[in-house]
């Protein structure tokens, strides 16, 4: 119980941090350290998805597992449509003071859906029926490097919405939860089915990283070219991933 307790707290943190640093970085270039921030995570993401879940994911399942990892690819397509690609850094603001509903219901989803999987937390290494627990720390480590930058992006796009600051930090709240909603339904699915939840939620989640790893790396600047300060970033992040086998 402590270690969920501990596990929904540092989800809910890096939001809240997310937030807060919209507001101390009001008048700093937000754009540049959003976009080096998901490079690093996006860095970690494609490396925890080659180095440690394909692998085992094929290990433990039949080929059929590349199934659900498409599927996730293309739920994340999917919800990008009315997210407006903010998981990857795109802000489209419009000073109406309308709440984007859309958009905020997709990073739900999102956020749910990638929470699900850390529920298998009281597995060990040598625990082989699921592998989630065995590479938990990198799937719970990988959500809040990206989380963080997407509240800082949410909560500018926000801001520049003209929404209320009480709103916005309510939105901003709701969005955090999702991610510990979808952790605590994670522990009502049955670990003795026969059929494998859990590996084919993490499929799913992993397409879902794949998605936005991927599109994170190859987008371009204004002049397409490939910066230092992000070729830099994303091989921090890989680094990173590297470190945790």
């Amino acid at each position: 119980m402590s270690e969920l307790i501990m596990t929904i707290f540092f989800l809910i943190l890096s939001v809240l941090i997310g937030g807060f640093l919209v507001v101390f970085l009001e008048k700093k270039n937000q754009a540049k350290f959003i976009k080096l921030s998901l490079a690093f995570s996006g860095g970690f993401l494609l490396a925890i998805a080659f180095i440690h879940f394909l692998p085992e994911l094929y290990a433990e399942q039949h080929t059929s597992i590349g199934v659900w990892v498409l599927v996730g690819f293309l739920v994340q397509l999917f919800l990008e449509y009315f997210s407006g690609g903010i998981e990857h850094g795109h802000i489209h603001a419009h000073a109406n003071k309308k709440i984007p509903y859309g958009l905020l219901i997709s990073l739900s989803i999102h956020s749910f859906i990638e929470g699900i999987p850390l529920a298998n937390t009281d597995l060990h290494a040598h625990d082989h029926d699921h592998l989630i627990g065995h590479h938990h720390d990198s799937l719970l480590l990988g959500i809040i490097l990206h989380q963080l930058p997407v509240a800082i992006a949410l909560m500018t796009l926000l801001r520049k919405s003209l929404i209320k600051s009480s709103t916005s930090w309510i939105l901003l709240i709701v969005f955090g939860l999702m991610t510990p909603l979808g952790l605590i339904f994670g522990t009502l699915i049955p670990m003795d089915s026969s059929i494998p939840f859990m590996d084919i939620l993490l499929a799913l989640v992993v397409g879902m990283f794949l998605h936005i790893s991927t599109t994170i790396i190859f987008e371009t600047n204004e002049n397409h070219r490939f910066n230092l300060a992000k070729l830099t970033a994303i091989l921090l992040g890989v680094g990173l991933s590297v470190g945790l086998i």
